[in-house]
């Protein structure tokens, strides 16, 4: 059972080798960049975070292209929605616009100060992607 008051949502850039994940405080006012991990174990993964962290809410990128038309591998994401569904039904799962997350994340890592080396690592991008997209979440639900 999940006690809401303490929960925590999830945010998940989801991509067909590596996802990046992202988690709220229990407040859900922000978002920290938490983990990028391989795909196939990104199941799992949430499954041990949610036991955890008592996670309420997985928020998932929802990949448009600039004319609102959806990406080619949504119907991956919406597969993998469905096996979360049945392994883990007391959690919701919502969908946001991740257009521009990749590209902010991009410019926030440029911004850091970080060496160009370590800027290149893609591991980074996904994580602070996955943190912009629940971020963008819980601004949304938090008026």
């Amino acid at each position: 059972m999940i006690n809401k008051q303490l929960s925590k949502y999830l945010g998940i850039d989801f991509g067909m080798k590596k996802s990046g994940v992202s988690i709220s405080d229990s407040n859900k006012l922000i978002s920290f960049p938490l983990e990028t991990i391989e795909t196939k174990n990104l199941l799992n993964f949430i499954k041990q975070i949610s036991i955890n962290e008592n996670i309420e809410i997985v928020v998932i990128g929802k990949p448009l292209k600039l004319n609102n038309e959806i990406h080619d591998f949504e119907e991956e994401i919406v597969k993998f929605i469905k096996k979360l569904k049945i392994q883990l039904p007391s959690i919701q799962v919502e969908r946001i616009d991740e257009r521009f997350s990749s590209n902010i994340s991009k410019q926030i890592i440029l911004k850091s100060g970080l060496r160009k080396k370590k800027r290149r690592e893609k591991f980074l991008i996904d994580k602070i992607s996955a943190s912009l997209i629940l971020e963008s979440y819980l601004i949304q639900n938090n008026k």
